[in-house]
C-alpha cells in the first residue's frame, strides 16, 4: 500500500516516551519523532502509574506523536500485563499498522490477527533462557516466543544470532535490525566532580546489578591488583539479590564507586565519553544498547566475550572469559596507550557502519511502509 494511508503506526509493548528507562523506549522515542517528521500518523501507549491521575485513557501530544497513557489497576508484573491487553484493545478500534517491542504479551498478537491488522514484532533476546526468571516465567516466556515469532507479519531481530535461533523455530525470513544511538561528540567535565572520576581515569560499568551481566567477575578482576583509575558502576544495588549484592561490596575496595543507578542522558554520555574504557560484563542478549552507545562514544570496551558482543564490538575491542583474563586486560588497557587509542578509533567505525540512528530507523520504515494497512 502506497500513500499517507501506508503511514499510520501504533507502536507498543514499551512503558512510553518520552523515554525515561531502557532501550526499547529510547528506541521508540526515536523511531517516533523520525517517522513524523517524514509524515506518519504515530500512536504511542504509554504505562501510567498505579492509582495515576485518572482511570480513563490519557490523551495527550508530544513532539506529533500522539501519546495515550494506560493507568492499570493492578499492580506488579500483573500491571505490565494488563497495560499491554488494554493497550491492543484500544488500538484495534482503528485500522493502523502495528509495532510491538517485545514478545512478553505475544499472545495478543491473536487479537490482531483476527481483527486483520499488520504486526511487526521486535523479538528482543532470549528471553526465558536467563537465569534469574523462576520456572514459571520462563514458561511464560517460551510461550509468547513461539507465538511472537509466528504471528508476527514481519519479525524483526537485533542481532544474526538472534535471527538464526529464531529461523530455527519457525524456518521463515527474519529482518535483522540491530539497535541504535547517538554519537556522543562532547562531554561536560563538571559532571565527573560530583561523582568522583577523573577524565580518562576510570573504568565504567553500566547495568544491573546480577549475576548474568558479570558485575562480580568484573569488581573482583578490578581488585586483583592496585590500579590508579578507578571504577564506577552504574546500577541500583538495592535491586539485586541480598547474597549477590553483598558478595560484590564484599569484593569491592575503596575505589570502586556506586552512584547508583543514573537515568539523565546527559551525566551518562559524559561517563561514557571521559571513561578510559567500558567494561561490559553481559553474557546473554542480542545487540545490547549500552554496548552501542559506548562505541558511539569512540572509547575501548572490553566486553564478555561471546557471540553477542564480539559482534557488536567487533574483533578490534578487548574481551575476557573469567576473572583473571578480566583483570589482564584492565591492566593492558591502562598501561597501553597506543593499543586503547587504536580500540577508541575502531569502536567509533564499528558504530558509525552499523549503528547510527540514520541506518537503524530507516529499515524501519522501509518494513513498515510497503505493509498491508
Amino acid at each position: 500500500m502506497t500513500g499517507e494511508n501506508a503511514k499510520k503506526l501504533c507502536i507498543l509493548g514499551t512503558r512510553g516516551i518520552p523515554a525515561r528507562h531502557g532501550g526499547f523506549e529510547t528506541f521508540a522515542e526515536h523511531l517516533s519523532i523520525y517517522l513524523v517528521k517524514r509524515g506518519w500518523t504515530i500512536c504511542v501507549y504509554c504505562q501510567g502509574e498505579n492509582g495515576g491521575p485518572s482511570l480513563r485513557n490519557q490523551r495527550t501530544v508530544w513532539n506529533g506523536v500522539n501519546l495515550i497513557t494506560i493507568y492499570p489497576f493492578t499492580t506488579g508484573a500483573l500491571s505490565t500485563i494488563e497495560f499491554d491487553i488494554r493497550s491492543m484493545l484500544h488500538c484495534l478500534e482503528s485500522k493502523q499498522k502495528l509495532l510491538v517491542l517485545g514478545y512478553n504479551t505475544a499472545f495478543l498478537l491473536i487479537l490482531a490477527k483476527i481483527f486483520r491488522r499488520f504486526v511487526a514484532i521486535n523479538m528482543d533476546g532470549i528471553e526465558w533462557k536467563r537465569p534469574k526468571w523462576s520456572k514459571p516465567a520462563k514458561a511464560w516466556l517460551y510461550m509468547n516466543e513461539r507465538l511472537g515469532v509466528h504471528l508476527g507479519d514481519r519479525v524483526v531481530a537485533d542481532h544474526p544470532a538472534i535471527s538464526k535461533y529464531l529461523q530455527s523455530i519457525c524456518r521463515r525470513s527474519i529482518d535483522m535490525i540491530p539497535y541504535g544511538a547517538e554519537e556522543v561528540v562532547a562531554a561536560d567535565e563538571t559532571i565527573l566532580g560530583r561523582i568522583g572520576g577523573e577524565p580518562h581515569n576510570y573504568f565504567l560499568c553500566i547495568g544491573r546489578i546480577e549475576p548474568e551481566n558479570s558485575i562480580l567477575e568484573i569488581v573482583k578482576a578490578y581488585c586483583l591488583t592496585a590500579r590508579k583509575e578507578k571504577l564506577i558502576i552504574l546500577g541500583d544495588l538495592s535491586k539485586a539479590s541480598a547474597a549477590y549484592r553483598e558478595s560484590v561490596i564484599r569484593a569491592a575496595n575503596g575505589r570502586v564507586l556506586f552512584p547508583g543507578a543514573i537515568y539523565d542522558k546527559e551525566v551518562v554520555r559524559t561517563l561514557r565519553k571521559l571513561a578510559l574504557c567500558y567494561v561490559h560484563g553481559h553474557q546473554v542478549g542480542g545487540t545490547n544498547p549500552s554496548l552501542v552507545e559506548s562505541l558511539a562514544a569512540a572509547r575501548p570496551v572490553l566486553a564478555h566475550r561471546n557471540k553477542f558482543n564480539v559482534w557488536t564490538a567487533g574483533s578490534r575491542q578487548f574481551y575476557f572469559d573469567s576473572v583473571e583474563s578480566c583483570a589482564a586486560a584492565m591492566t593492558d588497557i591502562s598501561r597501553n596507550g597506543e593499543a586503547t587509542s587504536v580500540a577508541a578509533a575502531a569502536a567509533l567505525e564499528q558504530f558509525r557502519q552499523h549503528f547510527t540512528w540514520e541506518i537503524v530507523l530507516r529499515a524501519y520504515e522501509d518494513i513498515l511502509y510497503d505493509a498491508p494497512l
